[in-house]
């Protein structure tokens, strides 16, 4: 790290959580030259140190509030597993930081209105990391949409495969569906396609037992198809399935996207198949722990890859927006509480309708949009 990034007196930043994304978030924080001054906690104090050091962090602790009541930092990015979002969250709003908190906003409709209160009640900066956004492909997809290249948007698909060896790193992190830690990145991204054009009602059924067995759990599918119908009478199809062989080459998710307009369709292919690297020594695995594939898709890591130095893809996009904004007052299209709030209610509406096999209404969410 540069001498003299240290002596500026600019940006202050918390990361809460030394996880994978975490440690993506600190290291980039701390090549930004906005910031000026970085803390890192995990309730594991040997992961908080370790990040610590790759980071040259300033306040290393093992004590989530010790760093965001610290008067030096600004902002606070909450990295912590999905379930335990909130706490960091509001304790971050109550001490007047600007937040940005990992996808999805919460994992129940209590924590995600808790959280929304009180980025109301404190008028604070809050975004959720939907990283997908950023991904170019999917950007341009907005800009044609909101353009009307498209006409009026009729519907759409969605597919998401991805390899059960990585579906079962998620459940050792945390106990959530595929459709609540990832189909949630493409329930985002189509509700900001769709803006002003809520979800209603939700379809879907699901079937599968080796995400079941190896979580001890009842609730958890392999495979899970929905229809979700809105406002207008649109109606998008999703498909997720995290369960392929261990070794699938994908390295993150393999995704499909299709948007059907009266005058056009915008088609995007996202699997990364393109791309293969084969190798007798192994390619690493970015999110599972030792396990290497001989085969591997180039560039399907989902959040962005490093090399030479320096991250690239939708996560480092998405970093660096957030601490530009801060920075500068540059625009930022990161996902505001209220749009996570309505990609939680859709996928909770499609785990009850997967369970009941009937209908589900998805639950009007009405808060004002945050500034």
């Amino acid at each position: 790290m540069p001498d003299g990034h240290r002596h500026r007196d600019r940006l202050g930043v918390a990361v809460v959580g030394a996880g994978r994304m975490g440690t993506h978030r600190a290291r980039l924080a701390a090549s930004h030259p906005a910031v000026g001054f970085l803390a890192v906690a995990d309730v594991d104090a040997e992961r908080a140190r370790d990040l610590g050091a790759q980071t040259d962090a300033d306040v290393v602790s093992a004590d989530p509030d010790e760093v965001i009541a610290n008067p030096r930092v600004d902002s606070v990015v909450v990295s912590t597993p999905e379930p335990k979002h909130a706490a960091p969250a509001i304790a971050a709003i109550r001490a007047a930081k600007s937040v940005l908190i990992e996808k999805p906003l919460a994992t129940t409709r209590e924590d995600a209105d808790a959280i929304i209160a009180a980025a109301h009640e404190h008028d604070a900066l809050v975004r959720v990391g939907y990283s997908q956004r950023f991904r170019r492909d999917i950007f341009l997809g907005k800009r044609y949409i909101d353009e009307g290249r498209l006409g009026r948007v009729v519907g759409g698909a969605n597919r998401v495969l991805n390899s059960r060896a990585q579906a079962f790193a998620i459940l050792e992190r945390a106990h959530v569906s595929p459709v609540v830690d990832v189909l949630t990145y493409w329930l985002d991204v189509v509700g900001w396609y769709l803006e002003g054009n809520p979800p209603v009602e939700v379809y879907a059924a699901g079937h599968g037992t080796a995400l079941r067995e190896h979580a001890g759990a009842d609730g958890l599918d392999d495979l899970t198809t929905a229809v979700v119908r809105h406002a207008d009478g649109a109606v998008v199809s999703y498909t997720i399935c995290y369960s392929l062989p261990a070794d699938y080459p994908t390295l993150g998710q393999g995704t499909r996207l299709e948007v059907i307009g009266t005058d056009g369709a915008l088609l995007l292919d996202l699997d990364n198949r393109h791309n293969v690297l084969v190798s007798d020594h192994g390619v690493a695995h970015p999110y599972v722990k030792d396990h290497t594939k001989t085969v591997g898709y180039v560039g399907s890591t989902t959040s962005g890859d490093w090399a030479l130095g320096r991250m690239f893809g939708p996560l480092a996009d998405e970093t660096r927006s957030w601490l530009d904004h801060l920075a500068t007052g540059s625009e930022l299209h990161i996902t505001t509480p209220e749009q996570a709030r309505w990609a939680l209610e859709v996928a909770l509406a499609m785990e009850t309708a997967t369970a009941s096999g009937k209908p589900e209404p998805v639950n009007p969410v009405s808060a004002p949009p945050l500034r």
